[in-house]
Parts: C-alpha cells; sequence; structure tokens
C-alpha cells in the first residue's frame, strides 16, 4: 500500500513539475500577442493600427515557421537523450528569446534593426516552443497512469492557457498602475524580463525531473530504427498525415478564439483595449479550468466522441459567434459569446496531446507527436490572426469566420473517420 502510494505521489510530482515548466514557456510565447498592442508601435513606427499590427502578426508567423524546424530537432532530441533533456532546451532557448526582445531598442533608436532583432529572438522562441509541445504532450501522456491519461494530459493545455492568462493578468495589472504612454514607451518590456528570469527558475525545476519508463523501456530495447523524420515518413505515415489533418481545423479554432480575439474586440468590436483585456481574462480562466473535466470525460466515454462534439459544433456556431461579436457593445454579452467559442473549442485542446502521444511507439513518439503538428499548426495556427488582419483589410473580414468553420469542418471528417485512441494507444506502460 505504502508502495503505491509512493509511486504515485512520485508520478504527481513529475506531472506537477513537467506542467510548470510548460506554463512559463507558454507565457513567454503568448506575452509577445498580449502586448502587441504596446510594443508594435516602438518597432513599426509606419501606418495605421491595422498595418502596424499586421506587421507584427507577420513576426508571430515568423514564429510559427520555426515550430516545424524546433519540432523536428527536439522531437530527435527527446526520444534519443530523454524527453526531461528535451524539455531543458527547449525552456534554455525561450529565456534567450524573451531576454533579447526585453532588451532590444525601438526603431527611434536602431532603424532597422529593431524589427530584425524581433525577429530573430521569435524565431528563437519558435524554436523553442516546436521542440516544448511535443515533448511536454509526450512526457505527461507517457507518465500519467492509463485510466487517468486524459485527465493529466490535458494539463498541457491548462498550463497552456495559464500561461496565456498570466501574461493577460501582468498586461492588467501595468495597464492599471502605469499610463498608456509609459507602457507604450518602455513599460511594455517589463513583461518580457519576468518570462527570461521565470525560465531560469524552470530549468532548475526540470533537470530534477524523472524520466518517464516508456523511454526507458525503448532505450533498453535497443532494437528500434532512431527516431527520424525519413523512419517516422516511411514507417508511420498513416498517424504522421492523421495528426496534421486532426490538427488543423483545432489549431486555427483555437488561435482565432484566443490570440486573435483579443485584437478582434478591439478593432471590429470597437472595446477599449483594458476592456478587452478583462473579458478575455475572465473567458480564458473559465476555459483553463474547463480542460481536466473534458479531459477526464475522454476517460470514460473515449476521445473521438468529444473531438467529434468540437468538430460538429465548431462547424455550425463558428460564423454566428463572430458574426455576434462584430456589433456587441455589452462587454458582459462578448464575454458569454467569447466564453462560449472557447466550450466549444475545449473538445479539442482537453485531448488533442494524448491522442497524438497514443497513436505513436515510444522511440520515435515525441517527434511524431511534435513535427506533424507544428507543421499544421504553423500552416493554420500560426497565420490566423494575419489571415484574419488580411481579410479585414480588404473589407471581407466575414469570410475569415467561413475560413475557420471550413476548416474545423474539415478535421471533422477526420475526427469521425479516425479510430478511438484511448482503445488502441500504443503508450504500453500504465
Amino acid at each position: 500500500m505504502k508502495l503505491a502510494k509512493d509511486a504515485r505521489s512520485h508520478r504527481l510530482r513529475n506531472i506537477i513539475g513537467g506542467s510548470a515548466g510548460n506554463l512559463v514557456e507558454w507565457y513567454d510565447w503568448y506575452v509577445y500577442a498580449a502586448f502587441t498592442l504596446y510594443f508594435a508601435p516602438s518597432f513599426f513606427p509606419k501606418g495605421d493600427q491595422t498595418a502596424q499590427l499586421m506587421s507584427s502578426a507577420a513576426v508571430f508567423a515568423v514564429g510559427f515557421v520555426m515550430r516545424p524546424i524546433g519540432a523536428w530537432l527536439m522531437g530527435i532530441y527527446s526520444d534519443s537523450k530523454g524527453r526531461k533533456a528535451g524539455l531543458t532546451l527547449s525552456v534554455t532557448l525561450m529565456c534567450f528569446g524573451s531576454l533579447l526582445i526585453a532588451v532590444t531598442p525601438g526603431h527611434a533608436e536602431i532603424g532597422w534593426l529593431a524589427p530584425a532583432i524581433l525577429v530573430v529572438a521569435r524565431m528563437m522562441q519558435g524554436l523553442s516552443v516546436g521542440g516544448e509541445y511535443g515533448a511536454s504532450a509526450t512526457y505527461l501522456s507517457e507518465m500519467a497512469g492509463a485510466k487517468r491519461r486524459g485527465f493529466f494530459s490535458s494539463f498541457q493545455y491548462v498550463t497552456l492557457i495559464s500561461g496565456q492568462l498570466i501574461a493577460l493578468a501582468v498586461l492588467l495589472v501595468l495597464q492599471f498602475s502605469m499610463s498608456e504612454q509609459a507602457l507604450e514607451s518602455w513599460g511594455w518590456r517589463i513583461p518580457f524580463g519576468i518570462g527570461a528570469v521565470l525560465a531560469v527558475v524552470v530549468f532548475y525545476i526540470r533537470r530534477r525531473l524523472s524520466e518517464t519508463e516508456s523511454f526507458t523501456n525503448a532505450r533498453a530495447a535497443g532494437d528500434k530504427p532512431r527516431s527520424s523524420s525519413l523512419n517516422l515518413f516511411r514507417d508511420h505515415p498513416k498517424e504522421a498525415f492523421l495528426v496534421m489533418a486532426l490538427t488543423a481545423g483545432g489549431t486555427l479554432a483555437f488561435y482565432a478564439y484566443t490570440t486573435y480575439m483579443q485584437k478582434f474586440l478591439v478593432n471590429t468590436s470597437g472595446f477599449g483595449r483594458e476592456t478587452a483585456s478583462q473579458v478575455m481574462t475572465a473567458a480564458l480562466f473559465l476555459f483553463m479550468c474547463l480542460q481536466p473535466a473534458a479531459g477526464a470525460l475522454s476517460d470514460r466515454v473515449g476521445r473521438k466522441p468529444v473531438m467529434v462534439t468540437f468538430g460538429v459544433l465548431g462547424v455550425l456556431l463558428t460564423v454566428p459567434i463572430f458574426t455576434a461579436l462584430e456589433n456587441v457593445s455589452s462587454p458582459w454579452a462578448a464575454f458569454a459569446l467569447v466564453f462560449a467559442a472557447l466550450l466549444i473549442v475545449t473538445g479539442y485542446t482537453s485531448i488533442n496531446a494524448v491522442v497524438k502521444a497514443e497513436l505513436f511507439p515510444a522511440h520515435i513518439r515525441a517527434l511524431g507527436v511534435a513535427l506533424p503538428y507544428a507543421l499544421a499548426n504553423t500552416l493554420f495556427g500560426g497565420t490566423a490572426e494575419y489571415v484574419a488582419l488580411w481579410f479585414k483589410d480588404q473589407g471581407m473580414e466575414r469570410a475569415f469566420y467561413w475560413y475557420v468553420a471550413g476548416m474545423i469542418g474539415l478535421s471533422l471528417i477526420v475526427y469521425l473517420r479516425m479510430r478511438d485512441t484511448k482503445r488502441h494507444s500504443l503508450i504500453l506502460e500504465d
């Protein structure tokens, strides 16, 4: 009895440790999106607000371009050196990227070098997050027991959303304590400095994590092909393309409903920046709380029904929700509509990590989870904000709503046709 209790405590400590690191990684990633409205004029001083946001969104998309490279490099690294090693390397890169943004002078001081350095820093963060997703999704899925794998793996998005929430909370605190002029002048640098410091703390936390039994067993076996992109797409092509297909609609919806939504509430709905931040903070907090419940539900009914529910509701309600938000004037009504969108996308976010991990054998799992996901995420999630702003700039804003609904529909077809990974999992250890 005591041994079993100690084993559960050991597992829980490692899950909490892995999740805490994931939180800081995603805080650093989302600070860029949360503070775009304030630092865009420093790096891109010419043009109206939409033009500045488009320039900043383009740099945001550059970070996504680097994510497949990070997924490829650190996916292989995590499969060969261990999940813990991959997690530690990814947070180191994130630390340097955040620090670089925090200390880079603006366009007025160094001209074109300012946006150039911003691009380099965002590339480093893209490499980091690209590797982080595969390593953390694999680590949490392998560390969790079979009966509660959906529940525990859902904490990847709990911490991901927590990172976004903390970024927004820092924004709200700075909005309350500083003037608009001070925030635009220098205050926006504070959250990037905080992120760099927290990343150093996480570096030491991750060095103390235990390795997963799945990796240890795979390494001991020693008779499997090494992890590589060639072996992934040659030996597991169906699973790799399945990950890309099931990700496309889900990641687009997630970024449309979260990072872009804050700009939408300001740029289209007409809310002030502070009000938009408050609406998104409240909605995202409840969204975060939903993740473990949906993950636990998948442990009971299966992964497939949960994802199909997201697909059906996303296709039917995305256009009506965005259309209603165009002319909403009450912050409470805006909150209700945004939360409805996030409630729908919970069917994807809560379990997508475990679904991908359950598709691949241990010797190539981190790469299999990370690389196909990162490719789809770059194509659809990373470009969501830029595409939305481009449609708006062309006077066709509603075309974006249909684009999101259509991509969710394509992923829904995949959800309906795929096997339920809960019942056909390749994670063999309990």
